[in-house]
């Protein structure tokens, strides 16, 4: 296998590393800093088959693991702490870390340091980072780049490390979870798809969250490149969240702009209401990009005017990222790639169509607004799935959209007794338990030919569910099966 080159950024080698979590991106750094030669002290509070599993493997590479505990002591002896994402702030090794002053970076930053020499577009926001990084790489490879998608759409930046040959690009899906601890991210480009409350199960508040996304614009100079949603303030504003910084007239011999001409640089806005940098031009039913349509929105096989965001977020980040995608080749070889794009899995994707009756599995929608914006989007009468893990915001915007396009609501899991206390007296509601097979067979029942049944929870799954994957899965496979 090869040899990863040293960090120039690690300290003291002979001192030892720590990973914290023995998810996919912990595994993934404890081998990469394994591979450099680092010796490497991994750890998991949880104690299961994966775990388990990833310890195993760790210890074969000669990684010291933790299952079930964390040294704490050993932590704090450490070099280096690098932060899982799913690991938050309060977690007991990261408190004995910051009190032994141990330097903590993110598997993002660790992953980074590795790939110097790649170029990276890094995709932030509430909602449509994943389609949007996902449109962002298949772009870049339609125009023949080595590119790869990787972050929180899967892939551990660290992972990307260890691939033979390394990318040239990446289009990089960035959680505030992941931001938190991230810097030296240096992007190309950077894009902000848009922002609305979520996670108020981890933040205190929505601008601590709103804070964490802002860290995108940590390295930013008057090189950097921006795109930004123009129809949304809270996007437009985000950068000026972060903290004054120093005077750097010293090393560079400019000034620091004041807060108010934050982002630095060249910044480029996408919109679906005016014509802008990239927009949708309804009534010539285009999407226009720096100043040429680009393709017809009837070309485009994604479902809602939020995909058009993405697609005009992705398009417009790429076009930007080099003059030499702005070519009238490049132009055409970019609007084939959007032509060639399909909906990602369990992203309103079509689980199919029985008796009549439309199933869509929306299960990627974990927070309020994402769920919004799928029944927003609805055109037939629609029986909506809405429950799990509760994560903090009020259902009660959701009662608008779904008077008008939904005929039931069929409230879930863990949230269900909160989602009914917010929605009972607003829209049509039916509470039921944790049992998804008969969650599933009653909106079976209540569904006529030419409704749609749409799984769209506005919930995270870890009540019933290892993830929003499985939680899609079943879905769509207990759709299927009761149309046998």
């Amino acid at each position: 296998m090869r040899q990863l080159a040293k960090l120039a950024f690690a300290p003291d080698a002979s001192r030892e590393i720590s990973v914290v979590g023995l998810g996919k991106s912990g595994r993934a750094a404890s081998e990469a800093l394994t591979r450099a030669g680092y010796r490497v002290y991994a750890s998991d509070a949880a104690a299961n088959a994966a775990t388990e599993k990833a310890a195993a493997e760790l210890r074969a590479m000669g990684v010291a693991v933790d299952v079930g505990s964390h040294d704490l002591e050993r932590i704090a002896r450490s070099a280096m702490l690098v932060v899982s994402p799913g690991v938050p702030p309060t977690a007991p090794p990261l408190v004995r870390a910051r009190e032994a002053g141990v330097r903590q970076i993110s598997e993002i930053t660790l992953g980074r340091g590795f790939l110097a020499r790649t170029k990276v577009i890094a995709i932030t926001g509430t909602n449509g980072k994943t389609t949007t990084t996902a449109l962002t790489g298949h772009l870049l490879r339609a125009l023949g780049l080595n590119a790869v998608d990787a972050g929180n759409i899967g892939t551990p930046l660290t992972a990307v490390a260890l691939m033979e040959p390394q990318p040239d690009w990446l289009a990089l899906e960035l959680s505030s979870f992941q931001l938190h601890d991230t810097e030296m991210l240096l992007p190309t480009v950077g894009v902000v798809t848009n922002l609305s409350p979520d996670h108020l199960d981890r933040y205190a508040s929505v601008d601590d969250y709103y804070y964490d996304k802002a860290l995108i614009f940590r390295d930013q100079t008057r090189d950097s490149r921006w795109v930004l949603n123009a129809d949304d303030r809270e996007v437009l504003a985000l950068a000026q969240r972060l903290p004054e910084q120093p005077d750097i007239s010293a090393k560079t011999g400019h000034r620091m702009p004041p807060k108010s001409e934050w982002p630095l640089g060249e910044v480029r806005r996408f919109s679906l209401a005016q014509r802008d940098d990239a927009f949708y031009d309804r009534d010539a039913g285009a999407l226009v990009v720096l100043g040429e349509p680009l393709i017809r929105r009837d070309e485009l096989t994604l479902f809602g005017d939020h995909n058009v965001a993405n697609a005009l977020a992705a398009s417009l980040a790429v076009m930007i990222a080099d003059p030499a995608h702005r070519t009238p080749e490049a132009r055409r070889r970019i609007a084939e790639g959007l032509r060639s794009f399909r909906a990602l899995k369990h992203r309103l994707e079509v689980a199919g169509e029985y008796g009549g009756v439309l199933w869509i599995n929306d299960s990627k929608a974990t927070n309020v607004s994402s769920t919004l914006v799928a029944v927003e989007g609805m055109t037939r009468p629609t029986i909506l799935l809405l429950g799990g893990r509760h994560k903090g915001e009020p259902y009660t915007s959701l009662a608008p959209a779904i008077r008008r396009t939904c005929r039931m609501v069929i409230a879930y899991g863990e949230s269900a007794p909160i989602v009914e206390e917010d929605l009972k007296q607003l829209v049509p509601l039916e509470r039921m338990g944790s049992d998804f097979g008969e969650v599933i067979a009653r909106a079976r029942e209540l569904a006529k030919p030419g409704d749609a049944v749409l799984l769209s929870p506005a919930c995270s799954s870890y009540d019933m569910f290892d993830n929003y994957e499985h939680r899609g899965a079943e879905f769509k496979r207990l759709a299927a099966e009761g149309a046998r």
